[in-house]
This record gives C-alpha cells, sequence and structure tokens, in this order.
C-alpha cells in the first residue's frame, strides 16, 4: 500500500512540516522545543512540524520523541 506524505517548507517563517494524513488534527509539544506534533482527537500521529529550521546544527541529528497513538 502506497502512501502519501506532504512537506511544506515555509522560508519566510523559516518553518518545515510533514504531514501524514489530512485529517483534522491539533499540534503539541515533544521533548524536543523545536518540534510540535500533529495529532488527531484520538491521539494518533497525523505529522509534525520543526520550527527554526535554518538554526538546526550541522554537526548532529535533531532528534524528538513522537508518541504515535498516546492518549491525551
Amino acid at each position: 500500500m502506497a502512501s502519501i506524505v506532504k512537506v511544506y517548507f515555509d522560508k519566510e517563517g523559516d518553518f518545515l512540516e510533514v504531514l501524514f494524513s489530512d485529517k483534522p488534527g491539533y499540534m503539541r509539544e515533544t521533548d524536543n522545543d523545536a518540534i510540535m506534533e500533529r495529532v488527531d482527537e484520538e491521539g494518533n500521529l497525523l505529522g509534525f512540524s520543526v520550527l527554526a529550521v535554518s538554526q538546526l546544527s550541522t554537526d548532529q541529528p535533531l532528534v524528538a520523541q513522537l508518541v504515535a497513538g498516546a492518549k491525551i
């Protein structure tokens, strides 16, 4: 089964968003201040966003734990 992933980059806002689904959802914090996860009402992961992309270190990867299916 093929999946479509949508990637949006806003250069002016220095913001990157990756969406796995077009379902309605909302953003919530992760353990990394630069990353937010988009989830639906049941807590299923719909995507994520990265803030201040241009300020990321090139020496090490950006790491955050995204909690798919986690309840709020």
